[in-house]
């Protein structure tokens, strides 16, 4: 090998490590930066805690500071009354979110390619998205036999529109020359579907999924105060009437850091598929 190729080589290895250097680093600031403002939010809540400890009118509700909170969190995690309280809402999301997917994505595409579709129901969709999901409430309960149905119908309604929206909005976008080339390769509806439309909407669909995660893991909570017997909201309303404060505390923290967890999850799919549209 010659002197050349050799200080090339090591060019290569130099590179390569400056890189993995600089990528470390700024995991590491993100890192930091992340921690430098979980602290700040935590010295807030102390301080409030402790602002609600000398004040004689709001003594009762001491326990929502940080120590008595953490301290039955560390209860509840080692009895296993966070999955127990957890499991019964992430399956409620989980089946909402589902069918939100199943017709809004289809329903999406359709919208986005189709000029007189997305004229006919841009009016009346536009007027259901603008109607609280909790709206809803009182015809899910006398429409659905069962308190979880009810719930899985309001999740339902406040997650199908972002998903939606966000669908048609990236069909809109894609190149026409792209389906122009596929069919004149002879490519079907199916192929152009799975093989053209759905990589090129891929970040667009978990986009709006990842909206809509978000509404409704807000939605969750004020709909299990309905009747059921477990779940989150369940927990903050028991809580509630129990006077138990650090258990509601410690309930709220759940949730915070399950819908933190949830939503990471969701960023790094959206990443995943961003290599799909340069444009994005």
């Amino acid at each position: 090998m010659t002197d050349a190729a050799f200080s090339q080589s090591d060019q290569l290895r130099s590179d390569a490590t400056k890189a993995r250097i600089a990528m470390l680093q700024g995991w590491l600031r993100s890192l930091a930066i992340g921690a430098l403002g979980l602290a700040i939010l935590g010295a807030l809540w102390a301080l409030g805690g402790w602002y609600i400890a000398q004040s004689p009118g709001m003594f009762a509700f001491a326990q929502l500071a940080p120590l008595p909170t953490l301290e039955r969190l560390w209860d509840m995690a080692q009895r296993g009354e966070i999955w127990h309280m957890s499991a019964p809402s992430l399956n409620r999301v989980g089946w909402g979110l589902g069918i939100a997917i199943l017709i809004g994505v289809p329903m999406g595409i359709l919208i986005g390619r189709l000029a007189w579709l997305r004229d006919l129901s841009n009016a009346p969709f536009q007027l259901l998205r603008m109607i609280s999901p909790l709206s809803w409430m009182p015809i899910a309960i006398m429409a659905f036999a069962t308190w979880d149905a009810a719930i899985i119908f309001l999740i339902f309604v406040a997650s199908v529109w972002p998903i939606m929206f966000a669908t048609a909005a990236g069909v809109k976008r894609i190149d026409p020359a792209w389906l122009k080339v596929s069919r004149n390769l002879g490519a079907n509806p199916l192929h152009m579907l799975f093989y053209v439309i759905l990589p090129a909407i891929a970040q667009d669909i978990m986009t709006g999924i990842r909206l809509a995660l978000g509404i409704a893991w807000v939605v969750l909570v004020p709909a299990e105060y309905l009747g059921v017997s477990s779940g989150l909201g369940f927990a903050i309303n028991d809580a509630r009437d129990s006077l138990d404060y650090a258990r509601l505390g410690a309930t709220v923290l759940v949730i915070g850091v399950i819908g933190y967890a949830l939503d990471s999850l969701c960023l790094l799919a959206i990443k995943r598929f961003s290599w799909l549209r340069s444009d994005t």
